[in-house]
């Protein structure tokens, strides 16, 4: 069994189904050798969409994803994407290919400081120096992406740990007993790499796939602090509630949260993972005028949510009261000091808390309901408005959200337009909303798309696409098509980086490096076996998503090109 055989087996026996990859001979035998075990392998065309896709497997299932790519710039590709799982606090495994052991910093063909680099930017990194050491490193690995606040782990493979010890050793030019050297010189090479081979696989014919599996721990909350917190909000008259990523760490529990949020009867804003947790309409969920709920508000309940620039670093919570819940001790306290501070897990915790408490803030309730329509209705409005060319963005969304079905999982990948959505768009079910998060990073749009319809393949996967966001993973169209993964894209083009441009334009008067072209990216899927259409009105865009859905399912990715107008729905926006 060579190395790239023993990584497959632990792979599997971790419950991974999905393995995403960018070929190269470094990582080969892995790959290879998890299709044999059954683990479904999905190539993509740029290693960071890999990356995207396992994180996507990672929020949606719990189980973290995986990615392996080959060494030196098949690995700094993925660093965008890795980061950015970091940063949304998102549990999933790197496999790196590397330079042989024996050939470490002597030249060879891709070999940089690969750890010193993704130190940077993982919540931790190792290498295998050693066959024997593959399944204890696979497992640490595994254990300490998923404990205490999740991250992506990062596990050097060099070539010679994966590759049989007969390849390996004619690799290394080692010669047999039969072929003694020629003169000293030769005598101490060939010493020292027979015995660089011994130590690389010594111990090979002994692993252990049976032990016992590492326990994954994280913070717990106690009985006291339940009591502490709904002393709390017994004394509150107009409590709110933030719920975020960070309180979704758990999928197989997402419905168990909502129906404890729904029990709690607090008046809630939902984020990150945490959008569509409540289903498409929920008199609880509040979508907008957040900050000035939380300014009228007496307690504030932070689940899984930090006080970073989302809540303007604290000064929207300014010296009210606020409970904190989180895992992460940095994000619990972050720019503030909680009231109640509670180092645990939030889903949890608020779980337990609708065990004992059950609150009824009806007229609370409904003056924000009202305000709530008052901004819905001022959004119609805007809908209606003219636009300089195409499609009213505002409309177009109003149009989609009643031909979105049950089982629809929405992706945002852009600036401008996708924000856009997010004010109108509503996620029909927990688990159907999928944002890069605190990052901001664009490109997540297809790598994310490839994982949801991977792991939900009965439901719609629909990417909400800027033009400028568009252009960094339309080429994945390709892998949908060869994969059979029949993803749908709406792309907002209104020929500009246009969340850029408003702010750009009015501060420094320049639209320097701001405008595209009205380009039809519908040709990109076509070219590669997809369907698409380029819509410049409303009638060509309903049509438009009736056939998107009927080709989607029946095997057919498809990309909707959607020509839109400017308005200035999001004027101000900038974020510091």
């Amino acid at each position: 069994m060579n190395g790239g055989e023993i990584i497959a087996k632990v792979l599997q026996k971790q419950g991974v189904k999905f393995l995403f990859t960018l070929c190269g001979g470094h990582v080969s035998p892995i790959f290879v050798s998890a299709q044999k075990l059954g683990i479904r392998v999905i190539d993509t065309r740029h290693e960071v969409n890999s990356v995207f896709a396992a994180d996507a497997v990672s929020r949606l299932t719990g189980i973290p994803g995986v990615a392996v790519v080959t060494a030196g710039p098949g690995l700094t590709n993925t660093i965008t994407a890795v980061k950015n799982a970091a940063l949304a606090q998102s549990p999933l495994i790197l496999l790196g290919g590397g330079a042989a052991t024996i050939l470490k910093g002597r030249g060879s063909l891709q070999d940089i400081d690969q750890l010193s680099i993704m130190k940077a930017v993982c919540k931790y990194s190792t290498t295998i120096s050693k066959v024997k050491e593959i399944v204890p490193t696979i497992e640490k690995a595994f254990a300490i992406a998923q404990e205490g606040v999740p991250g992506p782990v990062y596990v050097e493979c060099p070539i010679d740990t994966l590759y049989g010890e007969e390849l390996v050793r004619s690799w290394y030019g080692a010669k047999s007993k039969e072929e003694p050297p020629k003169n000293f010189q030769e005598r101490i090479v060939q010493w020292y790499i027979n015995n660089h081979a011994k130590n690389l696989f010594a111990g090979k014919e002994s692993v252990d796939f049976n032990a016992p599996a590492i326990k994954v721990t994280y913070p717990k909350h106690s009985a006291s602090q339940i009591d502490k917190a709904i002393s709390r909000i017994k004394a509150a008259s107009k409590p709110v509630m933030l719920i975020g990523s960070g309180a979704m760490m758990n999928p197989q529990k997402a419905n168990a949260l909502a129906e404890a949020v729904s029990k709690l009867g607090i008046p809630v804003y939902l984020s990150g993972m945490g959008r569509g947790l409540l289903g498409k309409e929920n008199d609880l969920q509040m979508r907008h005028h957040r900050k000035d709920c939380i300014k009228e508000s007496d307690l504030i309940i932070l689940a899984g949510v930090p006080n970073d620039f989302r809540l303007d670093y604290g000064n929207h919570i300014g010296g009210r009261k606020f409970i904190s819940i989180n895992r992460s001790k940095e994000d619990l306290t972050k720019n503030k000091t909680p009231t109640l501070a509670i180092h645990a897990d939030p889903q949890d915790f608020l779980i337990a808390l609708s065990e004992k408490y059950q609150g009824n803030y009806s007229s609370w309730l409904e003056s924000l309901r009202a305000r709530d329509a008052k901004r819905e209705a001022n959004i119609n409005e805007q809908a209606n408005a003219e636009v300089n060319r195409g499609i009213n963005p505002i409309k177009l969304f109003r149009n989609l959200e009643p031909e979105l079905d049950e089982n629809t999982i929405l992706i945002a990948d852009g600036g401008d337009f996708v924000a856009t959505s997010a004010y109108t768009l509503r996620p029909r079910k927990p688990l159907s909303w999928l944002d890069p998060g605190v990052f901001g990073t664009l490109g997540v749009g297809a790598g994310f798309a490839l994982g949801a319809k991977l792991v939900f393949p009965e439901k719609d996967v629909w990417i909400i696409y800027g033009d400028g966001s568009a252009g960094y993973s339309l080429m994945e169209y390709d892998t949908f098509v060869r994969h059979n993964l029949p993803v749908i894209s709406v792309i907002g083009n209104d020929a500009c980086w246009s969340q850029i441009a408003r702010d750009q334009v009015e501060f420094l008067q320049s639209d320097c490096a701001m405008n595209l072209a009205l380009s039809d990216y519908q040709n990109i899927g076509k070219a590669f076996g997809a369907e698409g259409v380029r819509v410049e009105n409303l009638d060509q865009f309903n049509a438009a998503v009736v056939e998107a859905k009927t080709l989607s399912r029946k095997g057919t990715p498809y990309i909707i090109n959607a020509i839109i107008g400017k308005t200035d729905f999001r004027k101000g926006s900038i974020s510091m």
